[in-house]
């Protein structure tokens, strides 16, 4: 978890059991009532459009059950294997479609039975990639489409970042023509007509990197030279839900789930310039079960229940 105030092909004929997801997922519809304003600040998550969580909540009075790839003995999910446990039939979990790429890179020291970064990883599997660090992929060469969300002061707000990927563009097809052979009138041409094509490329952001740490632990990742070059991007500030707060740091300091969530609102309505409703609430579909489970342990008193969850 990195809280920020912070490459699979998909399949052509995806496998049945994502099509069954898919299918579901268009089916469920979690009919909210209107929250009053205090209400709404008492539980930011009360107004998601989520799928169905009937399936948790069976799995909850069950209690731990097994993976079906390494067999252990898990809640929800296996952390180690990014897939459902046998209470959990992954064709009764939503199937969220995303509008771009998401890679997560993971710190070596994260516990993965902490990380809110699987849940992304297990609702939008076409889309989400999660590496362990230093394992990571190059990006240098395709900088002009990807961009890193890390807060800074060489960070852009969101709505910038076809401005300045499409920047990005410019300035490589500068590079390339700087050639001192060519006459000066020839370079000029060639300069303008390579960028006229380049206006005709498309620029938008085909991927976003997420790192998923602790605060503290965030340098060693960030400073990579596989990332400095990348456009860095800053969230608006949230307040978080997580129950695991970070001791000594703010409570905009979000997890990367939220983070992801957040992100995605966002790309949809300051860079697609589409109404948000709700495409992509369902990222948060174990995330705000377990917020809730929490949150009504902790006012019962219920210890167990918090330790099973823990």
């Amino acid at each position: 978890m990195l809280n920020f105030g912070l490459n699979e092909k998909m399949s052509l004929n995806p496998p049945i059991f994502l099509k069954e997801r898919e299918e579901n997922s268009s089916k469920f519809v979690e009919i909210q009532q209107p929250q009053t304003a205090s209400r709404s600040s008492e539980d930011p998550l009360q107004n998601l459009c989520l799928a169905s969580q009937e399936v948790l909540q069976k799995a909850q009075r069950s209690g731990r059950s097994k993976c079906l790839k390494c067999g252990g003995s898990r809640m929800f999910y296996c952390y180690t294997c990014y897939v459902p446990v046998e209470n959990v039939p992954l064709e009764q979990m939503p199937l969220v479609k995303l509008p771009l790429k998401i890679d997560i890179i993971k710190h070596p020291n994260e516990t993965d039975g902490k990380s809110t970064a699987i849940h992304a990883k297990l609702l939008a599997p076409d889309f989400v990639n999660i590496y362990t660090y230093p394992c990571i992929p190059e990006y240098e060469e395709k900088d002009h489409e990807v961009a890193l969300v890390f807060p800074g002061p060489k960070s852009v707000s969101v709505k910038d970042i076809s401005f300045h990927l499409q920047k990005r563009i410019q300035n490589n097809v500068r590079g390339k023509n700087d050639d001192p052979d060519k006459p000066s009138t020839k370079r000029k041409k060639t300069e303008e007509e390579d960028l006229n094509d380049s206006k005709c490329k498309d620029t938008t952001l085909k991927k976003i990197i997420f790192i998923d740490s602790t605060w503290n632990q965030t340098n060693k990742i960030f400073t990579d030279e596989r990332l400095q070059g990348l456009l860095q991007v800053e969230l608006k500030t949230r307040k978080t839900c997580f129950w695991r707060h970070q001791k000594g740091k703010p409570d905009t300091f979000l997890s990367t789930i939220e983070a992801i969530y957040y992100f995605l609102v966002d790309y949809h309505t300051d860079i697609l310039k589409e109404k948000y409703k709700g495409q992509y609430d369902n990222l948060l579909f174990f995330y705000s079960f377990m917020y809730q489970l929490i949150k009504n342990a902790k006012c019962s008193g219920d210890k167990e229940t918090r330790k099973l969850i823990h």
